[in-house]
């Protein structure tokens, strides 16, 4: 079922209520405190974007493995995207791309037990038919930037909704092979030399070669070494935009 609402503090805090149930969606309008990957602040124009989290109860998928829901999410994001006429890239671990412009950002947040994932909030934030936007944001876009068309955001999130359904199907299943494939097909700068950051402030020219199943970004030094980088062990440093 999908509960909207006109304000909330952020989607994924009122998704984290019991009441909500696997596969309930919590659309917000307005968000006071929207969070995003790295602590930042999702920012979004009221009543033009999407804005909501859905409910997972994954107890099936161990929590070593948890990065393939991460997977599933992000593939279905790609897949709803391409209905509309739009090509994009995962940005690893899980932001969405088209060209070299952000579309959407996720935070999933994951609840465990007794050794297990007892449920998780995966909040999606979509630039749908916004087309200004905060000068201090790096690179963003929307759906009616990259097409130069308006769409109706109810029509697009019941799109999206299916598609996050089909692909958990998928992971439930045990498909994690094709998961895998796919999203290493999607996998934005893939077998591309760029630059990289380390947290020390160094920065080396690799080339990303793919995703562990573990959530850990494999990347070819120039020295030839492939080394393994998880997540806040390694940045993306954003190069010109074409």
């Amino acid at each position: 079922m999908i509960y909207r609402f006109e304000e909330l503090t952020s989607s994924n805090d009122e998704a984290a209520d019991a009441r909500y149930r696997e596969g309930d969606v919590v659309w917000v309008e307005r968000q006071t405190a929207g969070r995003g990957q790295r602590g930042h602040r999702w920012e979004s124009e009221e009543g033009l974007n999407l804005t909501f989290s859905v409910v997972f109860e994954p107890s099936f998928l161990v929590p070593t493995r948890q990065f393939m829901l991460s997977e599933a999410v992000a593939l279905a994001v790609c897949d709803t995207l391409a209905r509309f006429g739009i090509e994009a890239r995962i940005k690893w671990t899980n932001d969405i791309y088209v060209g070299d412009r952000k579309i959407t950002g996720m935070l999933i947040e994951n609840k465990l037990r007794n050794g297990g994932i007892m449920r998780s909030v995966a909040g999606i934030g979509l630039n749908v038919n916004q087309t200004r936007f905060d000068p201090v944001l790096p690179n963003p876009v929307s759906m009616a930037a990259a097409t130069g068309c308006e769409f109706d955001r109810r029509e697009v999130l019941e799109a999206l909704r299916g598609d996050l359904d089909a692909r958990y199907a998928m992971l439930r299943r045990g498909e994690e092979d094709t998961l895998q494939r796919d999203y290493h097909c999607r996998l934005y700068r893939r077998d591309e030399e760029h630059w990289y950051a380390l947290p020390d402030g160094s920065r080396f020219r690799g080339t990303i070669r793919g995703v562990e199943p573990s959530g850990a970004l494999r990347v070819e030094h120039t020295d030839g070494e492939e080394r393994s980088y998880l997540f806040k062990e390694i940045e993306f440093v954003r190069e010109s935009i074409k």
